[in-house]
């Protein structure tokens, strides 16, 4: 089994290589724009059907090579299929709801600077040298320079395989390849669990006591909030686009942090020979009700993202996940097993009303989890870490719930 990631390297090209990349993604996604719109009013969104309508005219009208051509109406092929799964999931709405009829009633139209897919025909890696060859509307551009770590020149020479997208965001160019890693073999005989508690003020505690991304975290995210409610207030075009920026910036550091506490966490289980346990937050945001202040403290962080990335780093090394029901986990007593409300005096605080037990209130619910994740093991219980979910294509505008680039949970902060 191998499990697939992304390597990220950031493209140097000069101010003419740059120019004609910028015109590839342009007339690429303009062409994509064009088959979308085909694709609608003749409702034809199957690949080689789509293919008998529009190829010809992208080679024509846009100069592209017959890769690209391809390439495009894949994209847009995968684009209406995305759009086509989140209908049926309910992410855009009800039928007949103003979201779900602006989804439905338009063609898609993708972004200038969408992302567009290479394949090894037009694109080919000089690894040594941290160059490469790249195709374009104006011809074969040689010699573009790449910067990356070690580890991922690395897995780029070792393990690549497939597709590449050209990414413009913020000024500077990417490339995500991706790779195919070997996973290790799954330890099918831990010694323990390694229980996971998340939460809003701690993000994550393990049951060894480590609290991971805690108060100083919420204080720059409290910050953040204060300053992106100033900005929604003031409401003029800067303060629109400080906004954007702002976002962008938030995403990055919410995304490293997660992918740093997995990988100590899924480090610190393989290093000790156990299993991970991790709480089954599926529609955690349906079953809870919040007052109107928590909300917005309630939504602002990825749980679903931190643990995709445990899932993914843990199958990478071998390590077996356990995912458990977590209802009273915070009211139970991890000595006596001693379920009540008062249990939890405070916040950050556990007492037990039986035996008088006294911990930090998340380091005893991830014993509970850590404790119960080896109940079900020892009752024969499989991994439950889950394959990374399938890769959708970007580029797409605005109005539209499909990524603007890579959605793998796998990224060059791996």
């Amino acid at each position: 089994m191998r499990v697939k990631l992304v390597v990220q390297v950031k493209l140097l090209p000069t101010p003419v290589q740059a120019a004609a990349l910028e015109a590839t993604l342009r007339a690429c996604n303009e062409a994509a724009t064009w088959a979308g719109q085909v694709a609608f009013e003749k409702d034809v969104k199957k690949n080689f059907t789509l293919r008998e309508h529009v190829y010809g005219e992208i080679r024509a009208r846009w100069g592209l090579g017959a890769q690209a051509a391809q390439h495009v109406i894949k994209k847009t092929c995968d684009a209406y299929a995305v759009l086509k799964v989140n209908l049926g999931a309910g992410n855009l709405g009800r039928p007949g709801s103003k979201r779900y009829r602006k989804a439905t009633e338009k063609p898609i139209f993708f972004r200038p600077e969408g992302a567009q897919p290479y394949d090894d025909r037009m694109l080919s890696w000089l690894i040594p040298d941290r160059r490469v060859s790249i195709w374009t509307v104006c011809g074969r551009v040689k010699n573009v320079a790449f910067v990356a770590s070690p580890e991922h020149l690395a897995a780029l020479a070792l393990y690549r395989k497939g597709e590449s997208d050209l990414l413009y965001r913020d000024g500077m160019w990417f490339l995500n390849a991706t790779c195919e890693i070997p996973e290790a073999p799954l330890n099918t005989g831990p010694v323990d669990f390694l229980g996971i508690d998340l939460g809003i003020v701690n993000i994550a505690t393990t049951s060894d006591g480590e609290i991971m991304a805690g108060r100083e975290l919420n204080r720059i995210r409290l910050r953040e909030r204060d300053l992106r409610t100033k900005l929604q207030k003031k409401n003029t075009p800067s303060a629109k686009r400080r906004l954007k920026k702002r976002r962008r910036k938030e995403a990055r550091r919410a995304r490293d942090i997660n992918h740093k506490i997995a990988k100590h966490v899924v480090a610190e289980a393989e290093r000790t020979g156990r299993g991970i346990a991790l709480e089954d937050l599926t529609g955690i945001r349906e079953r809870v009700r919040l007052r109107k202040p928590q909300r917005a403290t309630h939504s602002s962080w990825s749980f679903r993202q931190l643990g995709q990335f445990i899932a993914y780093k843990a199958r990478k090394a071998g390590v077996p996940v356990v995912h458990v029901d977590p209802a009273y986990t915070s009211r139970t007593c991890a000595e006596c097993g001693h379920i009540d409300k008062a249990n939890r005096v405070s916040q950050a605080w556990f007492a037990c009303r039986n035996c008088g037990f006294v911990d930090h209130a998340d380091r005893n619910g991830s014993r509970n989890i850590r404790a119960r994740a080896w109940e079900l093991w020892r009752r024969g219980a499989q991994s439950t870490a889950p394959a990374p979910p399938p890769r959708q294509r970007g580029g797409v505008g605005r109005r539209r719930t499909i990524t603007a680039s890579d959605a793998r949970c796998a990224s060059s902060a791996d």
